[in-house]
This record gives C-alpha cells, structure tokens and sequence, in this order.
C-alpha cells in the first residue's frame, strides 16, 4: 500500500536552549525554557499550541503526560518518544500525521536533559534491560565498551581506518567553530585525534561525545497556518522509521534505513544525489559513516572511500553535520537527537549564519538511536525542502 504524502505539512521555528556542561537544574526547566522559546520566536500564544511531544532521558518520574502540568498546557494530541538519536526524525513524523489528520493544529516537539554531575553514570546502569542484564554488571556499562565492539568489527570488515574516521571529526569540529552553541571552541587537528588517549579500542577521546544539558524544538503546523504567521519554514517531503530492523546480524554493520530509503526517496521525489547537505546522528564516527552508505551516497562498505573522496564542512563537496554534530556541540541527551533537525531547519530557511550552505534546497536528516547490547533499534530519518515565509 502506497503512504500518503506529507504534503502541506511544514516545520518551523527551531530553537536551542544553550548547552552547559553540567547543571543542577531539572530536565523539566529545560524543557520549560525550550517551549518559552517556541512562543517568543513564533509569535504565537500559548494556548495555540495543542500537540506536544516530549523526548527525555532525565524527566522521571514524569513522562510527557506529566510535563503538561509543569508546562500550563492543554493538548489535545501528545506523545512520549524515548528513542533517543532517533527522537528527532520520529517527533517529526508522527507530529506531522496529527497535523495532517486534524487531530492537532499546532504541535510543539520538545526534547531536552539535564547533566548532574555523575547523573550520567548512574543512567547508564539502568538504560535497558540489556545495560542491567548483559553489560553493566560485567565492567561494560555505557556505549563506549559497545560502540567499540561495532565499530571494530565494522573496520575489520570493510577496511576503514581511525584516519577516515578522524576526517569527519575533524570537518565536524570546524562546522562547530561557526556555531554559537557548540561547546568545544577549539580546533580540532587530525594528528591531535590521532594522537588522543584511548577509550575503549579502537575508540579513541575524539570519538565519543560530551554529555551536557540543553534542549532543542521545533514546531510543525500546516503551510497555511505557517504563512498566517509570517514565519519561515521548511517543508516535509518525505520520512521513515523502523525499529529492530536486522535483527539476525551477529552485529550490527547496517540498519534499518536500508529497509525503507527507496520509499523515502520516492515519497521526496528525490534521491541522495539531489540532497544539499545531509544531517546524521553522530554519537560516534562509524554510525555517521554506515548511515552515509545505508542511506545511498555510497555503497555498504565504500565509506571509508567516500569520505576520502569528499569535504564535510559547510562549504565543503559533501556538508554534513553543520552544526558540529553531538561530536563538537555537546551532547543534551534526547536533545542529540532533535541536534540534526533544528540545523536542517535553519539551513533550508537561510538561519545558520556562518555556517549556512550555500543555495541549500534539499536536506536529509537521519535518526539512530537506543543503544542495546550490539546495535541502537530505532531508525528514521527525513527528507526537507526550502520553504518560504508569508
């Protein structure tokens, strides 16, 4: 059966709430902020906003439904979405069907955590039921241990080196400098990430994000309402998400985006050769390189070659992760996943400053997220064109 289209569905209004590297206030105050923002930004008021979805790692003992009373609103449509990388792209999605089906209006996507000190640790112990059963109690608990585990098997297998890798981080770094809310300042050297202390092998200092606290949202809305409001925005084209795509590969070297990309280009009337920049979920360099090939701008295996082939900063041959990604900018907990989204947004409406790409008309932005014991289970990602204003 053919999906129907997102035609008339647009988003806009992209906001951050400044990183910090550690912070003694709540997910919720954050969060807060972030939706302060969406009305000043938007012009709108309050009250017309009736859809919300919420993404958080550090909002419990709440959930989205519980938010609402810290927040003052009254939705009428509202979703949880605890997917981590993946939040971004799967926010927009479904908040864009509410749209289309009349069950909201006006949907405010949120996503936003707070860093305590050592909050992180204690996160990692109960992240899943995996991180309780399988890793953490063995001296493996967090990603690193894990995303060290794929991304040796995936240079093992395909023949890409930490100099392949070190190209991205350091193009990534450079986008970072451009960008106001990024949290390293510093430019980053290949040798200087060659040369930095080990991880977890083959992962090295210069692979692995920071944790931090911030928030980043958007709005979604109909075109009209959007021209109503006199505000720029970008329009949908087309989006995916699959969860535990693959799940008999011993480990994973691919995901679920291989599943559904053709759908996604068909719907976006476009293929990757036609895309201006590309947005990835960059917890770690592998990831972005295997969504670079499972989602066609090269093939499985090819990208060590494709990024030897190309430039990734925002004026590069191939700009991907302007912002600086979760690498260079800090990584807000959910709010890494919404990181893509917010720049994507101020790409295609002429907002990234700096670092804006020139004549950019096309952007894909890619989701990956919840990491289990050998591979994240959520995939998505999006196709945005250059909308326009009032």
């Amino acid at each position: 059966m053919a999906r129907t289209t997102y035609d008339g569905v647009v988003v806009t209004t992209p906001v951050t709430v400044p990183y910090v590297r550690y912070s003694t206030r709540s997910a919720h105050w954050f969060l807060a902020r972030a939706l302060d923002a969406l009305i000043r930004d938007s012009g709108l008021v309050k009250e017309a906003i009736d859809g919300l979805t919420v993404s958080s790692f550090s909002l419990a003992p709440d959930t989205a439904v519980g938010l609402t009373q810290h927040l003052g609103v009254e939705p009428r449509w509202l979703d949880h979405i605890p997917m981590g990388g993946a939040s971004g792209v799967v926010a927009l999605r479904r908040a864009a069907r509410a749209v289309q089906a009349g069950d909201a209006d006006v949907v405010a996507c949120l996503a936003g955590d707070t860093n305590r000190v050592d909050s992180f640790r204690l996160m990692l112990g109960s992240f899943s039921q995996f991180a309780q059963d399988a890793t953490y109690p063995y001296g493996s608990g967090g990603p690193n241990a894990m995303f060290a585990f794929i991304t040796s098997h995936y240079m093992r297998e395909f023949g890409t080196t930490r100099e392949d890798f070190g190209k991205l981080c350091v193009a990534q770094r450079a986008n970072a400098l451009r960008n106001p809310h990024a949290l390293f300042r510093k430019p980053l050297t290949l040798d200087e990430y060659l040369a930095a202390r080990v991880i977890a092998d083959p992962i090295h200092l210069f692979d692995c994000v920071m944790p931090c606290a911030g928030a980043d949202a958007f709005l979604v809305m109909t075109e009209d309402r959007a021209r109503a409001a006199g505000l720029p925005f970008a329009r949908v084209l087309g989006a995916i998400e699959r969860h535990n795509a693959f799940a008999d590969d011993p480990i994973m070297f691919r995901g679920g985006w291989l599943l559904d990309r053709d759908d996604l280009y068909a719907q976006a009337g476009a293929g990757p050769e036609d895309m201006d920049f590309l947005q990835t979920y960059d917890d770690y360099p592998v990831i972005v390189t295997i969504q670079m090939e499972d989602l066609g701008f090269c093939a499985k295996g090819e990208g060590g070659a494709f990024i030897r082939g190309h430039t990734f900063t925002h004026d590069g041959s191939f700009p991907a992760n302007t912002s600086g990604g979760q690498l260079s900018v800090g990584q807000a907990g959910a709010a890494g996943g919404f990181l893509g989204m917010v720049e994507a947004i101020r790409q295609l409406t002429g907002r990234a400053d700096d670092r804006q790409v020139r004549d950019a008309r096309l952007g894909l932005v890619s989701g990956y997220g919840m990491v289990a014991y050998d591979r994240c289970l959520c995939t998505g990602a999006v196709v945005l064109a250059e909308g326009g204003t009032a």
